[in-house]
Formats: C-alpha cells, structure tokens, sequence
C-alpha cells in the first residue's frame, strides 16, 4: 500500500497500556493500523536504554503460535498483516514500575528498517479475583459466523435478556455472508418492503419505467410517494441529471505557528501529481481530483476530494489518504524536520455522516437532480391543488427552514431516502449529508407547474458495503442496478423517487389532505 512508513506514524503500532510483566519478563502488544508488512529480523530493541537480545522475545500472533525472534529471517520473515495483533513476550528480569521508553528498530518488507519509539506505563498485573466486570458476550477468534458461535450468542442473549425471540433469530442467508457487515452476528431485522411505481425516469443512465423498494414502518409512506408517481407518469417522466460527484477525507496538520502552517500549503501547492500517485496506487477505482487548503491559525486542514467508481467510497478514500499524508510526512520531514508537530487522517472536515454547508457547496457523494413538469389541468385533476398553492406554501416553507437552521428547504427527502437505504444494503448514517434537499420551484409561461430537486451530497453505492447482501442484492437488481457501472443510474432513480415524494407531501399539505391520509391509515390499523 505504501512506500513507506514515516517515524511520526510508527507509533501507532504499539498498542498504548499494554506494558505487563510476567512471572518470567514483560510482555506489549503491537497492532499493524498501517500497512501489510513483515518482519524480517530485530537490529535492535532499547527499554531506558538497556539493550535486550533477540533470543529474549517470541511474538505470539491471535490465534497462533508463538514464534521465537531469533528464527525470522529474510528468508523466513514473519507476517504482520493489516489489522493483526502480535504479543511480544520477553523472558527476561521484569520491569519496574512506572513509565518506560521502548526503542525497537526492526527490519521489515517492503519498508526497510524502522524504529519504533514509545513511551508507555507498566500495567499493574491482572486481577486473579474478585473480578466483577460484566459477563461477555461470546466470540469464536476462529470462525465466529459458525453455527456454533452464533447458537452459543443466541443463548447468552435469551439468558442475559430473559427473552425468547422468535422473529431476531431468523435468517435465509448463510451467516458468513455478513462477515465484513456486521459483528457479534444473531439474526436479522425484518423490516417491511412495499413496492412503488413503476417510476418513469428520464435520465442519461436510467432509462425507463422502474419499480421502487421501500423498507419502511411508517403507513402511507409508499402510498404518498406512489401517488406522486403517478402524477409524474402521467406527465411523461422525471427527468435526471448527475451532475458531479466526489468522495472526501480531510486530514489536517499541526505546526508550532500560522507562518509555519502557511509554508506548508505553498509547498503542498507544488505536489498534486506526487499526491495523487501515491493515493491512487491503493486503489483501482481512486482517482484523485483535488486537494482544498484551508488556514486556521497554525492549522493546516487539507481535503481530498476522489472518484471512488460504483462504490459509496469511505473508506477507499480514507486508506487512499493516509497514502498521501504518508508521502507528505515523509517528504516535508525532509525539507522542514520536525515542523509538522501533530498529524490527524480526520479532522471532521469531511464531515462524513454529518450535514454541513461545505457538503451542499463541494458536493459530496454524488450530485443529482430531478426535474419535472406538470401540466396545471393534470395537477389540479389527481392532486386538487394548482400550482400557484405549490408555488406560494414553497416560498413560505423557504422562509420557515431559513428561520429553524435547517441544511435544506425539502419536505421529506429522508423519508425516501431511509426507506431506499435499508431496502439496497446503503450506509443509513450517510442519511445525514444525503438528505440535503434544495428545492426550487416555478409556473411556467403555461401556467403549468415547474420544479426541481437537488440532492447535493448523496452518498450511494451499487457494490461494496451492505449491496452484496442477499435481501439489498435483489432490491437493487430488480431495478437493474447491482454491480459495476451502475451507480450513476441508481443516483439517477433515487433522485426520481424523493422528487415524487416532495410533490406528493406538498399537495397533501396545500389541499388539507395530509392529516386525512394518516388518520385513515391509523383507524384501519385500530
């Protein structure tokens, strides 16, 4: 993934507090957050300054085998692969107790030697009893998706719950399909999925007529949205328009001033092409756009904005990122040594699952629109409202999103979107961004109805993440968008989706019919 490693981040391989002794020496555990590495051999390894032998330590990787120090080699080197943790064990006198410096320097492919540097304080020793933390809940290190694993879940929860689901612990699917999805895996949520449409759709991808999976619990949510279907079919489709689309991560850098800060982004203004070989070499669908600076006192916020293909893409480009910020550690180390004073891969700049204004402005995800046009005489006919009604309650809604601080003037995109979401396997936090809603709306010389929605930071993919699973897998292929170049057309659909839902409430809204709806819907329920 990298070319290197730079000193700055070398300490987060030591896992902090993890300094014991043992009956027979000391023992710290180190986790690979960086990169696929081996290990090939120990140059040298310092506690306060006294040197201990490689013959002291064995490395003891989860659910393996000790492996003694002294047998890895070039020729035999030990791997250490992303997200593996490895106990290191030294047989030796034990520790004193306080704070001690831990120098190790390591020889390792494909980064050559490092040295590890860390100051950490020794733990006491586990309590032997009296423990009276909470019982835990049960793992398999090995397989924990196995029929086993999951029986032997399913009884702690009945027994720590004092329940007896029925319903939580059905599943058609094999277990191990979730294994990069969810943890601590028992059953399934059942959530209720009602069809819409068909949807026509008038878009550059999509193409056609298109029935609409919503999961939802909330009655008339698909009716509302069917009904404005309807009207929009009857006026010959919705017309969508993906206007941009970007994936970012916002690191930021810490300098001992603003001078300093302000150097750094004149240099980093010379190395978007160094930048962007070493973001997109970790990805084939990473592509590189640009690079925002923006100075607040002795902080340098970057943000990196990518294509990320058909997937949603955060965390493509989140590693794509720390590839970049490795090169700029390494490089401006070089050129200024010890200037950058602390180095954060997030600095809630992206503002991943949040709304914010930069989002709206930056796009995030992919940006949409959806237009359509309704004739006044079809309007008035299904919906018993003109478009003067629509027209007038929009600009007062305006004024009333203005005033509560809202991130959009929309009616109920979220709806929709929740409902779209849980049907096709997308990340539901992404709900915060994606929900921005700018609407715009106006009478044409016809006296017909225009109007238009923009789904600024829609955050959607069609592979990757919950899509692949079996139920989101077939709600996204029935409407012909699973897989690889698809997600544009999905964007597309969605747009038109949430565009019948604004016309749909608006009406409802104008011609007094909302509470009605709801309230039939209630009464059949009692």
């Amino acid at each position: 993934m990298f070319r290197f490693i730079p000193t700055i981040l070398l300490k987060q391989l030591f896992t902090r507090n993890s300094l014991r002794n043992t009956p027979d020496g000391f023992t710290f555990s180190l986790k690979n957050r960086l990169a696929d590495e081996q290990f090939t051999g120990l140059q040298r390894a310092r506690i306060d300054g006294r040197e201990y032998p490689a013959e002291a330590f064995t490395l003891k990787p989860d659910g393996a085998l000790p492996v003694a120090l002294t047998s890895i080699s070039a020729q035999n080197p030990f791997a250490f692969p992303l997200r593996q943790s490895v106990q290191v064990r030294a047989i030796t006198q034990p520790l004193e107790p306080g704070k001690h410096t831990l120098e190790i320097t390591l020889h390792t492919q494909p980064f050559g030697t490092i040295t590890l540097l860390v100051e950490d304080e020794l733990q006491p020793d586990e309590p032997t009893t009296g423990n009276q933390s909470q019982p835990a809940i049960p793992r398999d290190r090995v397989n924990d998706y196995s029929t086993d694993a999951i029986s032997q879940r399913r009884q702690f929860l009945t027994e720590f719950s004092q329940t007896l689901p029925e319903h939580l612990i059905q599943n058609s699917f094999d277990p191990a399909r979730v294994q990069q999805n969810c943890e601590s895996f028992v059953g399934v949520a059942q959530v209720p999925i009602g069809i819409a449409g068909p949807l026509r759709v008038n878009g550059e991808q999509a193409q056609g007529d298109f029935l609409i999976p919503l999961a939802t619990t909330e009655g008339t949510l698909v009716a509302s949205y069917n009904r404005g279907i309807k009207l929009i079919n009857l006026s010959g489709g919705v017309l969508c328009t993906v206007q941009d689309g970007a994936m970012q991560r916002a690191p930021v850098f810490e300098f001992a001033d603003a001078r300093q800060a302000r150097t750094f982004v004149h240099w980093l203004e010379g190395q978007q092409r160094e930048l962007a070989a070493e973001a997109e070499a970790t990805s084939c669908f990473a592509k590189l756009r640009y690079v925002d600076t923006y100075l607040n006192g002795k902080l340098a916020f970057l943000r990196f904005g990518y294509e990320t293909g058909d997937a949603a893409g955060q965390n493509m480009v989140s590693k794509a990122t720390l590839a970049a910020c490795n090169y700029i550690l390494q490089e401006y180390g070089l050129l200024s040594p010890g200037s950058i004073e602390h180095f954060f891969l997030e600095s809630n700049m992206a503002t991943d699952k949040k709304p914010s204004q930069l989002n709206i402005l930056r796009t995030r995800g992919k940006r949409v629109t959806a237009e359509v046009r309704i004739p006044r005489a079809l309007l008035i006919r299904e919906l018993q409202v003109e478009p003067e009604q629509l027209v007038h309650h929009a600009r007062i809604g305006d004024v009333g999103a203005r005033l509560a601080g809202t991130n959009n003037n929309g009616l109920h995109s979220a709806n929709g979107l929740a409902a779209l979401f849980i049907a096709t396997g997308q990340d539901v936090a992404c709900l915060a961004e994606s929900s921005a809603a700018i609407t715009y709306s106006e009478i044409t010389p016809e006296g017909d109805l225009y109007g238009s929605i923009t789904l600024p930071s829609l955050v959607v993919g069609t592979v990757g993440g919950g899509t692949g699973l079996p139920t989101q897998r077939e709600c996204l292929e029935l409407m012909g968008c699973y897989g690889t170049g698809k997600v544009n057309k999905f964007a597309e659909i969605v747009a038109g989706v949430i565009a019948a839902g604004e016309l749909s409430l608006a009406a409802a809204i104008s011609s007094l019919d909302w509470v009605s709806s709801h309230d039939a819907t209630r009464n059949k329920a009692i």
